[in-house]
């Protein structure tokens, strides 16, 4: 049976701790790009806070990883 913290990193690809782990591989500014271009135009970004309210994550933070996938798969 797989952990809560399996789910989340199947569902987003990454999790929090990847932030504090230096060698996490990062995706390339074109990658970066055009993630945060297709959540910038999702109605479930909270645009205050980049936020996206199906994981919780922050996307400037999190599109920045090679791994990284939206929830709701459009990326």
């Amino acid at each position: 049976m797989k952990s809560a913290w399996d789910l989340y990193k199947e569902k987003n690809g990454v999790t929090p701790l990847d932030l504090v782990t230096p060698n996490a591989p990062k995706a390339n500014q074109d990658t970066v790009s055009k993630r945060m271009d297709i959540c910038l135009s999702c109605p479930e970004l909270i645009n205050l806070t980049k936020q996206c309210k199906q994981c919780g994550c922050f996307m400037k933070t999190k599109t920045k990883f090679e791994k990284a996938k939206c929830p709701i798969g459009k990326w």
